[in-house]
């Protein structure tokens, strides 16, 4: 079909001629319509050339910025698993195919390196749920294939697949050697696995090596099941914590706790004592064993005495106790369920020494050619470092403190990012060893880098009287630190999942009336560490 700019010229050139003679129309005419028509024919496809180059140009136009964003979103989720894709730009080039592949073959799909939608769904949803944290989280990173590890797992229980036993924890991020023994338990009694871990006495928390790190008494006598049980008793599955993970030792007793269990490293015995007497885990660098005086006291008519044990300032051995309590009492306390504010404020206390343990022995493991006892003789600087701060807590309010050390911060000649990361290992360090002036100036530090959560550690050292002394006005002060931090949107550095633990350690620092632990002294040398995990 012609145009119509072309139809117009050759009706103009046909009816010019048409009115000539014959004779003048021969030659002449032929000349004129043929240029006429030459010379339009030219031009169209000249115009017809342009409108497809504009055409063209505008079908090449770049993504849409929603497409971007889409990539971009897949980009970090690929990073964050560990399939590197690179700066997450949203072009998913030669780099980000790899990875995509890379994640196809980990999660068993067909290698194409194009994500179907349900692939990139799962990706970046997995992606958003790690970012909430919580102990499965914490216990994936700990496993041998890190946060890949979330998933496998969350596939398996989309599709309703039980992982336990998956190697970083099940139920509610217990040690995957635990949660396969409560689903063994589980597979011969009536109870579901969830069920028995609500009972009474099931599961009972101890550190029994005293390594800094939770272990685990299973009594079956609790499941109802007489599968697990002979004439008189039980078994007893403990569970004591190694560099490997975790060994059971297994028992046949009934009425025990963990006091009647004596561990060193991954190796459990029953206490020589008897039930009712305490078994003292052997921790290093400390005093505090029942020892027996080997005499007899005329007065008392040749009865043998035991010493008495020096009160204790051991945090570790502390929260032994509180998680007996917690188990004892069916669980956690709530702001609705609260009569001990005490008691509450050191559950909540042991709830963040365990998270600040987990996190800070990930960050130590990131840190290349450095042995334990190498971070824990570097990590000891932070006493004296920090020590002028560390005296001011019982008599300074929290904003006098904070400037002082957020003085110290500047002048440390590290950046943020480093003090941060070299405080959270340390905050293991101090911890894992019971060192209160490590553990309390590395939250200190983490609180004056901007991380102001961190505060409620230093209201409970201050509430209980670990590492500084006892007063219920100053913890209360640190506390509302935190707390306001909390509500104002800040990220949860302890327990993600419980949005509720802010309005407990409001209600019960509010109520607190003092703690009764005696204050540790402080120990340490002079110079500040500094960890690096590049």
């Amino acid at each position: 079909m012609l145009s119509k700019p072309l139809k117009s010229a050759l009706t103009a050139a046909f009816l010019a001629t048409s009115f000539t003679s014959p004779a003048n129309a021969s030659d002449l005419g032929a000349a004129i319509v043929g240029g006429v028509i030459g010379g339009v024919i030219v031009n169209e496809v000249h115009r017809n050339k342009q409108r497809q180059r504009r055409a063209t140009t505008y079908r090449r136009a770049p993504a849409s910025s929603a497409t971007r964003a889409q990539n971009r979103e897949t980009q970090v989720a690929l990073n964050y698993f560990g399939f590197h894709s690179g700066t997450p730009d949203g072009v998913l080039g030669r780099r980000s195919r790899a990875a995509v592949s890379q994640y196809q073959v980990h999660m068993g799909y067909p290698a194409t390196g194009y994500l179907a939608p349900y692939e990139r769904n799962f990706l970046v949803s997995s992606y958003s749920r790690a970012q909430i944290g919580g102990p499965q989280v914490i216990k994936a990173m700990q496993g041998p294939n890190g946060v890949r590890g979330l998933l496998h797992s969350w596939r398996d229980e989309a599709a309703g697949v039980r992982t336990a036993g998956s190697g970083y924890g099940g139920y509610g991020g217990l040690p995957s050697e635990v949660s396969h023994a409560v689903d063994e338990i589980a597979a011969s009694s009536e109870p579901t696995g969830e069920q028995l871990l609500q009972r009474t006495g099931f599961m009972q928390l101890a550190d029994l090596n005293g390594d800094g790190r939770n272990d685990y008494v299973l009594d079956t006598s609790v499941s109802g099941s007489s599968f697990w049980c002979g004439a008189s008793n039980c078994s007893v599955m403990v569970f004591a914590s190694t560099p490997q993970g975790y060994q059971r030792n297994d028992f046949l007793a009934r009425g025990v706790t963990p006091a009647s269990f004596a561990c060193h490293q991954g190796t459990c015995r029953m206490a020589d004592t008897g039930e009712t007497a305490p078994v003292q885990a052997a921790q290093q660098n400390r005093s505090t064993v029942t020892a027996f005086a080997g005499q007899e006291s005329a007065s008392l008519g040749g009865i043998t005495l035991f010493d008495q044990p020096a009160q204790s300032a051991s945090l570790t051995s502390y929260c032994s106790k509180v998680s007996l309590l917690t188990s004892s009492n069916g669980g956690f306390m709530t702001a609705a369920s609260m009569t001990d504010p005490e008691l509450a404020l050191g559950e909540q206390f042991c709830l963040a020494r365990t998270y600040a343990i987990n996190a800070g022995e990930t960050r130590a493991g990131k840190v290349q050619g450095v042995s334990q006892a190498q971070i824990d003789s570097q990590c000891d600087a932070f006493g004296p470092a920090v020590q002028p701060f560390l005296a001011k807590l019982g008599t300074a309010g929290s904003g006098e403190v904070m400037g002082d050390v957020q003085k110290f911060v500047l002048q440390s000649g590290m950046s943020l990012e480093q003090l941060a990361n070299t405080a959270g290992i340390c905050l293991f360090s101090g911890y894992r060893r019971d060192d209160m002036d490590v553990a309390l100036g590395a939250a200190l530090i983490l609180t004056g880098t901007g991380q102001r959560p961190y505060a409620e550690l230093i209201g409970h050292h201050l509430a209980l009287g670990f590492g500084a002394p006892v007063t219920a006005e100053r913890a209360q002060d640190w506390y509302g630190m935190a707390v306001i931090s909390l509500e104002g949107g800040a990220a949860p550095v302890f327990a993600p999942g419980q949005p509720e633990r802010a309005e407990l350690i409001k209600t019960a620092s509010a109520k607190l009336a003092g703690g009764r632990v005696q204050p540790v002294q402080a120990s340490g040398s002079t110079a500040l560490p500094s960890f690096s995990t590049d």
